[in-house]
C-alpha cells in the first residue's frame, strides 16, 4: 500500500493549503484530496511541482508499507 505524507511534510515546512495552492498552482481542493489520501494516482508534473515548493524528495510524500 502507497501512503500519502503530505500533511506531515507541510507540517515540517510550516506551510499551509492556501499557502501550497499558490505556490504550485493546484487547487486547495486537489491538494486537500492528495493530503488525506482520498486519491488513487498522481501525476509526476503534480508531484513535481510538490517536491519543488516542499524542497523534498518524492520518497517523503509517497510511503510504500508492506500489509
Amino acid at each position: 500500500m502507497i501512503r500519502i505524507e503530505l500533511y506531515t511534510v507541510m507540517r515540517i515546512r510550516n506551510i499551509t493549503l492556501t499557502e501550497l495552492s499558490e505556490k504550485t498552482g493546484l487547487t486547495i481542493s486537489n491538494l486537500s484530496n492528495i493530503k488525506n489520501n482520498r486519491i488513487t494516482s498522481i501525476r509526476f508534473s503534480t508531484l513535481e511541482k510538490l517536491c519543488k515548493v516542499l524542497d523534498c524528495q518524492p520518497c517523503d510524500i509517497l510511503v510504500y508499507e508492506t500489509s
